[in-house]
């Protein structure tokens, strides 16, 4: 497999952090952060005020942004900020 080019990786860094804005507005959060785990194929996500929602509130809203924005990645983990 070859090395994705800077096109390639600034590509992909600018499709994280549009689903992670897209979270961010989902979930009314004034802040957002991410950590992607590259090994692992794992996106963190925190956002802000994570804790104001139940678990199927989260699952809900999560699920619809995750299905029409798919990536690469093997899971993806919201917690809170």
């Amino acid at each position: 497999m070859s090395e994705p080019t800077e096109d390639e990786i600034k590509a992909f860094i600018e499709d994280v952090e549009f689903l992670v804005n897209t979270l961010k507005e989902s979930f009314e959060s004034n802040e957002a952060q991410f950590f992607i785990d590259e090994r692992n194929e794992i996106l963190y996500v925190k956002l802000e005020g994570l804790n104001d929602y139940s678990e199927d509130e989260i699952e809900e809203i999560a699920s619809e942004v995750l299905d029409e924005l798919d990536l690469d990645f093997e899971e993806i983990i919201l917690l809170p900020l």
